[in-house]
């Protein structure tokens, strides 16, 4: 028994070298697993913080490439744009070279115009005489004007004509100096359209009317003091409208 335990004893004792020297053979390379194992989590950190940056910058080129599909929309309906622009500006400048061709047109148009306004109204029934040519006069003087355009020049030419055409199917009384025998006499006249003209002194003692065949004034008796008053009261508004017994020339 106690031979049996000494060989126990003396294995053990055997065996404790050879442990000893295989951990320090496994020493090193166990120290080099943990260097490897570590320089392995490194790596893997790497290469996570490398996959993140790999995937902020896919989310920028994705963001990047919106943008730019969305600036090419932008700069499509810009080119559409500016397209009809440049046909606009082509358009606006061949109507500019219309308008200066109309308006070298239009001015003997307008004098001409104006002519014919001054003949009619020299020849025309001589109601408001002064202020009839005083028009005319003003038309010719704004047609020297560089300041007024065109366009201006002839809606005031339209105006005086709209103005006389009115004067045609209007009613109208209004004062003035009228004379009568060789003396001024202040009067009251009454215009009926361009159909008759007639004048009543203020005390309505003297009347007459424009006789268009002779283009003279002749005096009327006093049968139509009455209905010439009336008249005058019509056309001031002071009466409502009724009919009027005047005498009225015919033409042939």
């Amino acid at each position: 028994m106690k031979l049996i335990n000494a060989l126990l004893v003396a294995g053990a004792l055997a065996a404790t070298p050879v442990l000893a020297q295989d951990d320090e053979v496994l020493k090193p390379v166990v120290d080099e697993a943990a260097k490897i194992n570590e320089s392995a989590a490194k790596s893997q950190e790497k290469i996570n913080g490398i996959t993140d940056q790999i995937d902020s910058k896919l989310q920028q080129f994705k963001t990047l490439m919106k943008e730019i599909e969305g600036l090419e929309v932008y700069n499509t309906q810009l080119r559409k744009q500016i397209n009809n622009q440049e046909q606009e500006m082509a358009d606006l400048n061949a109507a500019i070279d219309e308008v200066s061709v109309v308006e070298r047109q239009i001015t003997p148009l307008m004098m001409r115009m104006i002519d014919g306004l001054e003949q009619f109204v020299a020849l025309d029934v001589p109601f408001l005489p002064e202020e009839r040519a005083n028009r005319v006069a003003d038309l010719r003087a704004m047609m020297d004007r560089a300041d007024v355009a065109a366009s201006e020049k002839f809606r005031r030419v339209m105006e005086a004509y709209q103005v006389e055409m009115d004067y045609g199917r209007t009613m109208e009384a209004y004062s003035g100096i009228h004379t009568i025998n060789g003396q001024e006499r202040d009067v009251e006249f009454l215009r009926l359209g361009r159909t008759a003209l007639i004048y009543q002194t203020r005390d309505a003692s003297m009347q007459g009317v424009w006789n268009k065949q002779t283009r003279q004034w002749e005096e009327l008796d006093s049968s139509y003091r009455t209905q010439i008053t009336k008249g005058l009261r019509m056309a001031k508004k002071q009466l409502a409208p009724d009919l009027l017994m005047l005498p009225v020339a015919i033409t042939d």
